[in-house]
């Protein structure tokens, strides 16, 4: 017999409704389904995007877009969960949001064109742009701490970075892999150098 599947979230607010303006009184009304952490139940959108926005890490996540990546929501929601200043997606604006599961909402996420471009504003805000490939010659992620100020790049499923992004990172590095397949996908390679840095420069969440 089948568990039956307990609902997400909580219900409406019982008691005295709080007086935080930070609190959404539809929420407060209907209860908080949403797929948010318990310290945000009930909060309006806005504010949990300001309460994140004084937390935020001095990392990036770049993704080049060229022919729809699905990948390119789980790279969204995973930034979301290691708290990435921004997601930077480089060519096509449209991206399949599937994957994010909504957490769009509460990531910053910028449209670049073309790599040039995505360049262009790396450097003006003194970001080194660090490309995630198995590449020959590239430097063992597991064997080098990432700067603390950076942009991850990664490329798109099969073709991995494009030759205009491989041109304009000041570093590539490689993911060990022991197995039989060529390489893994963007999406968790995302996660695997992300949890790199956090390793590095964050402390464990309270």
């Amino acid at each position: 017999m089948e568990e039956p599947e307990l609902p997400v979230g909580v219900g409406p607010w019982e008691g005295p409704w709080p007086a935080d303006p930070r609190f959404d009184p539809d929420l407060l009304a209907q209860g908080d389904r949403r797929n948010v952490v318990d310290r945000y139940r009930y909060w309006r959108r806005d504010a949990i995007v300001a309460d994140l926005d004084g937390r935020r890490h001095d990392f990036h996540v770049a993704i080049e877009n060229w022919q729809h990546d699905l990948n390119i929501g789980t790279v969204v929601r995973t930034a979301n969960a290691f708290l990435a200043k921004e997601v930077h997606i480089v060519g096509r604006r449209r991206w399949n949001r599937r994957g994010a599961m909504v957490t769009d909402r509460y990531q910053h996420v910028r449209h670049h064109g073309t790599v040039e471009e995505f360049v262009g504003w790396a450097a003006g805000a003194g970001l080194p742009v660090l490309g995630i490939d198995n590449l020959p010659g590239s430097t063992p992620l597991e064997r080098h701490a990432l700067p603390r100020r950076c942009v991850l790049l990664f490329g798109q499923e099969g073709p991995g970075l494009s030759d205009a992004a491989r041109s304009a990172c000041a570093a590539l590095y490689s993911i060990a892999q022991y197995g039989s397949t060529r390489s893994i996908n963007a999406g968790v390679a995302s996660g695997i150098a992300m949890h790199a840095w956090i390793q590095a420069h964050a402390d464990p969440p309270e």
